[in-house]
């Protein structure tokens, strides 16, 4: 056969793209796929859909920590909790159908401790 190359889940017009904001959220992102894959791809179903969903694992952040800064705009920082236990944290914002991944920690930040 030819050359293998992974077949990427589309996406629906409705649902959004997910895409990284940093290097950090990329490594962090392997980290956490290594540790709780199945609670990741809950995660990835969860953030393509309903991204601004407020709900007990997902909700946006308060204070100087609710809001990033790309370039001249501003958004709402977003956390998403993808297991069980909680220490796991997805820092997000979205602008449009893009959710980008800005943070993501194998363990709770220090900053919302």
């Amino acid at each position: 056969m030819g050359q293998e190359v992974k077949v990427h889940r589309p996406t629906k017009k409705s649902e959004y793209e997910i895409r990284f904001a940093s290097v950090q959220a990329q490594k962090g992102w392997t980290d956490l796929r290594a540790t709780s894959r199945n609670a990741l791809t809950d995660s990835w179903d969860f953030l393509t859909r309903s991204p601004l969903e407020v709900t007990p694992a997902n909700y946006p952040l308060k204070g100087a920590l609710g809001v990033v800064t790309q370039g001249r705009e501003q958004y709402t920082r977003w956390q998403h909790k993808p297991t069980r236990q909680g220490d796991a944290r997805i820092w997000f914002y979205v602008s449009g159908q893009v959710v980008y991944l800005e943070q993501v920690h194998t363990h709770h930040p220090n900053a919302t401790k």
